[in-house]
């Protein structure tokens, strides 16, 4: 048979004063939670500058605001940079490639051809029309015979149209003229003749005294420039047009129909462009 439990007497339990041990506690009754005591509150500090010193180590950069502005704007541009180096460095790549295929070409065909400057001379000048004892102004023509020499084994030379030739004394032009345009083959020597015609020169009384002077001692000496555009023809290919020019002391002995070189001394040269 079950035991009975029987209620205790609340109000006998709560008259009864709780007892204390030896060391002054109070037994049985609940203890009170303890608070911290609140803090006194800490006055603003006084007005002024301060300076608050932070280790380097817990530094944040951040770049102000007109820094960072001109950072994005940088970085925007670097994309364009890239860009136009990769153009500058294809550019210069192929213009590179180009300069040395043309130096490998121009060896190949010089070991092939071989090449040689044409020679050019005087072989005759005639006058006609030069009174150096005339007071008023002269017209005087020169009948020149131009003797060309292609000394190359494979290339022919085409003389265009654009020519001129000037006999010129004592630094005045006397006449002008122009060659003819034709072509020249390869081991060819071809004379041909330009008529050159003066109107109304002038001379000085200093020039023709020079002049009387120097027919009397049969040496009158003139300077013929000639100046031939030209193409060279290298097989079935046709050059870009080289100027030739070419520069004539010549002496004769007499200023009329009859005269003869005394001494002739040409030297020439080859412009590419």
């Amino acid at each position: 048979m079950a035991d009975r439990v029987h209620p205790m007497d609340i109000a006998s339990t709560s008259s009864n004063p709780p007892s204390s041990n030896n060391s002054g506690e109070v037994i049985g009754s609940p203890r009170k939670p303890s608070y911290p005591s609140p803090a006194k509150p800490v006055p603003p500090p006084p007005p002024g500058t301060y300076v608050v010193q932070v280790p380097k180590d817990q530094i944040y950069k951040y770049p102000p605001p007109e820094n960072s502005r001109r950072y994005e704007s940088l970085t925007k541009r670097k994309p364009r940079r890239s860009c136009c180096c990769r153009c500058l460095c294809f550019t210069f790549s192929v213009i590179l490639i180009l300069i040395i295929s043309l130096g490998i070409t121009a060896g190949v065909l010089y070991l092939v051809y071989r090449p040689e400057a044409p020679k050019y001379n005087i072989s005759s000048m005639t006058i006609k029309n030069f009174n150096v004892t005339a007071s008023a102004t002269i017209s005087p023509e020169f009948n020149i015979s131009v003797r060309a020499e292609n000394p190359n084994n494979k290339l022919g030379i085409y003389y265009r149209k654009g020519s001129s030739v000037t006999v010129i004394y004592s630094d005045v032009d006397l006449s002008t003229g122009i060659l003819p345009a034709f072509y020249q083959q390869a081991n060819n020597v071809t004379v041909f003749q330009t008529v050159l015609k003066g109107s109304n020169v002038m001379l000085g009384s200093t020039v023709k005294s020079t002049l009387r002077n120097e027919v009397r001692k049969g040496k009158v000496p003139f300077r013929v420039n000639i100046k031939a555009p030209v193409k060279i023809k290298i097989g079935a290919i046709k050059t870009w047009e080289i100027t030739v020019k070419v520069n004539c002391d010549v002496t004769v002995d007499a200023l009329t129909v009859k005269s003869k070189l005394v001494s002739k001394d040409c030297d020439y040269s080859v412009r590419l462009w």
